[in-house]
């Protein structure tokens, strides 16, 4: 788990970092092969969100915890409200796979994590959000609701703080 903070930096600083060469402390293999996988399908998003003039783009997810293989990236990132109607249209029309939704029935099932993912997850092994000051439908320890910034600063359902990456260009 990365120390609180936030931790500003390029794809390539990423690829260079212990999150993907891994802890070396003799855990679990610890797969570096998959979570350069990993950072590719997401900067692939990314680049979209960058073309479309988002500027602040956050990841975090069991990608930066201690977790030797994990199964995804997520993140957030600033947008208006106003604007993400259209930013999304946006968005499909640069994506081959049209897979920027957060529409609930759009979540088909994955039989691997036992879940109903996004379509943006089963191309990409990424989840991005749009946060423009809404809550994120995750709750904090006690119940209240947490924005993005809040709720993937802080472990799930423990409520430490933790380090998130901001990425830039």
């Amino acid at each position: 788990m990365l120390p609180p903070g936030d931790y500003v930096l390029t794809f390539s600083d990423l690829r260079a970092s212990l999150l993907v060469s891994g802890p070396g402390s003799g855990q679990n293999p610890w797969d570096a092969t998959w979570r350069h996988t990993l950072i590719g399908l997401c900067e692939a998003l990314v680049q979209q969100l960058w073309a479309e003039g988002v500027t602040e783009v956050y990841l975090d997810g069991s990608f930066v915890e201690d977790k030797a293989h994990p199964n995804d990236i997520d993140g957030y990132f600033v947008c208006d409200a106003l604007d993400l109607t259209d930013l999304q249209r946006r968005l499909n029309a640069r994506d081959p796979y049209q897979c920027w939704t957060w529409d609930s029935r759009s979540r088909t099932f994955d039989p691997n994590s036992a879940k109903y993912q996004l379509p943006m997850w089963h191309f990409y092994r990424t989840e991005l959000y749009p946060h423009f000051g809404q809550f994120s439908g995750i709750r904090g320890p006690t119940g209240y609701p947490l924005t993005f910034p809040d709720a993937f600063r802080q472990r799930r359902g423990e409520g430490l703080v933790k380090g998130i990456l901001r990425i830039v260009p």
